[in-house]
């Protein structure tokens, strides 16, 4: 009777190593590496030059203010043995305001860029994500992963990413 119950046993478990082998030889599997896609896309520079363009003067006014506390940081350093008293706290009061009006601006700036870039690249994502689904239907994928999560990969004929830069770049 044990013998029985260890063949059946051994049996069972064969059967089912055999269709899930069988399962998973009919899967045909794709990787693409977003970051990548994300980097080679032309749409992502022009992402960039239109921020940049965007927040041109706010950002000119940053840096005229960064430049302007260097010159007085610099000066207070350079002439700091021939200063007065009065014309050191000059330059203190000068610095102190130039770094106040910088906070204040800079600040909700750099927010400003982060949350518009984050707008943006989430609409590349999004279309990233659409062009991964029209080739996964239309080459009949089961499942695309993302490059990171794959170990080995046989050959570059299931990297995806190629296809999926050509997809989005003839996007708008």
């Amino acid at each position: 009777m044990k013998k029985y119950n260890k063949a059946a046993a051994l049996l069972v478990t064969l059967a089912a190593g055999f269709f899930s082998l069988q399962a998973n030889a009919a899967q045909k599997i794709g990787v693409i590496d977003v970051q990548a896609v994300f980097q080679q896309l032309p749409q992502a520079a022009a992402i960039e030059n239109t921020i940049n363009a965007e927040f041109k003067d706010r950002i000119e006014e940053i840096q005229r203010l960064q430049n302007d506390i260097k010159y007085y940081m610099d000066k207070k350093q350079r002439e700091g043995a021939t200063l007065s008293e009065a014309q050191k706290n000059e330059i203190d009061g000068k610095i102190r305001e130039l770094g106040t009006q910088y906070q204040e601006k800079a600040k909700p700036l750099d927010a400003e860029l982060r949350r518009r870039k984050a707008e943006e690249q989430n609409r590349l994502v999004s279309m990233i994500k659409k062009s991964v689904d029209s080739i996964g239907e239309k080459e009949n994928y089961d499942i695309i992963l993302q490059s990171s999560a794959v170990v080995y990969l046989d050959d570059d004929a299931n990297n995806l990413s190629q296809k999926v830069v050509d997809a989005v770049s003839k996007m708008k």
